[in-house]
């Protein structure tokens, strides 16, 4: 099969949808990959690593498109709308639910589009989702830490705080994957953490891995309204498969804030669970609404994509694989797989998203 590879761009989006070792991987199976040059230069790999890895470089995006599968990292935009082509299967994150435009152009395009955040295992686990979750986790306290500085329009407190002066106070909604990882990175750090969560044994396995470190809080509008109020950084990390995020922090919670204090929403790119949350960038990643600085880059892995490309292949590549070894009946294959597929021959498939625009399901 011929696989498509281009260059992201997102704004200062950096990682690609195959590294060099993936792609020697496809080579030896007998495909034929075909890259957009300088497609992995934002995450240290050369043109000429890929053509080492038995890939072909082209310098139009429009050639790599013309191929039967396309590996991305992030949802097409739209100047590639057009480059969208019928029964072309389309391997990327989309997260639909909060880009009806996106929806209705795959719809209209016949591609098969499979997103990376919705392929299921059994267990309910999403392995694809599951590299970015803990980076984005991660970074969110990092990039908090440093948007709480003076310079940064912060409120200028450490978060560890310093022998005489108590460490900042950070607040995580949603014990995921994502809290899980911010929460890590928060304690050792050396922060006050709170993670509000609706469910209760979630909140006992945290327990299992943070002890008395971290304090445990069953999420609700009181409960939450109460917590926020002098939080120093408080992380958006919640998840609903293939909807939209639940707006849990109302404009009115916000304005409670310290001013300076920091909003992360890392689920700014299912819709965020903030009401001033809005979409920002790398480039201009931050915006102070209600006195208070909010951060909601939906791309955060993007910043480390050295990183981030190889955990993302290390996840994708076995599916990468069958797709381009079986076409679209890897899904028969393959249910886990089976579950990503958001759109197919002009309709909307995925249940989740099916209920977010009930007009386009049919």
């Amino acid at each position: 099969m011929e696989i498509g590879v281009p260059k992201e761009i997102k704004d200062l989006e950096f990682r690609v949808g195959l590294s060099p070792t993936s792609v020697r991987a496809c080579s030896d199976k007998g495909h034929a990959v075909f890259v957009e040059t300088n497609a992995g230069v934002g995450a240290g790999f050369t043109d000429e690593d890929y053509l080492q890895a038995g890939a072909k470089i082209v310098s139009k995006a429009s050639d790599v498109w013309n191929r039967q599968l396309i590996v991305k990292v992030k949802e097409p935009l739209p100047v590639e709308y057009p480059l969208l082509q019928k029964e072309q299967l389309l391997f990327t994150y989309l997260h639909l639910a909060a880009d009806r435009a996106l929806t209705q152009q795959l719809i209209n395009s016949g591609v098969q589009a499979i997103a990376y955040e919705t392929v299921e295992l059994p267990d309910r686990k999403l392995p694809l989702l599951t590299p970015m979750s803990i980076i984005a986790g991660r970074l969110a306290v990092q990039f908090g830490a440093r948007y709480l500085e003076r310079q940064q329009g912060g409120r200028g407190v450490l978060l560890g705080g310093v022998p005489g002066v108590q460490p900042g106070k950070v607040v995580i909604l949603g014990g995921g994957i994502v809290g899980t990882e911010a929460a890590r990175i928060a304690l050792g750090m050396g922060a006050r953490v709170q993670i509000l969560d609706v469910n209760v044994d979630r909140l006992a396995y945290l327990e299992t891995l943070f002890g008395s470190r971290v304090e445990y809080l069953y999420s609700s509008p009181l409960q939450i309204e109460a917590v926020i109020s002098d939080a120093d950084l408080l992380i958006g990390a919640v998840l609903v498969l293939g909807k939209k995020a639940p707006v849990l922090v109302s404009r009115a919670f916000v304005a409670k804030m310290h001013p300076g204090s920091v909003i992360v929403d890392v689920a700014v790119d299912q819709g965020g669970c903030v009401e001033t949350l809005r979409v920002t960038s790398h480039t201009n990643p931050t915006y102070i609404e209600e006195e208070v600085v909010h951060y909601g880059v939906p791309n955060m892995p993007g910043a480390v994509p050295w990183t981030a490309t190889i955990a993302l292949n290390n996840s994708t590549l076995p599916y990468v694989l069958q797709l381009a070894n079986n076409g679209i009946k890897a899904l028969e294959m393959n249910p886990s797989l089976a579950k990503g597929l958001n759109v197919q021959n002009h309709r909307l498939v995925h249940p989740a998203v099916r209920e977010v625009f009930p007009d386009l399901a049919d």
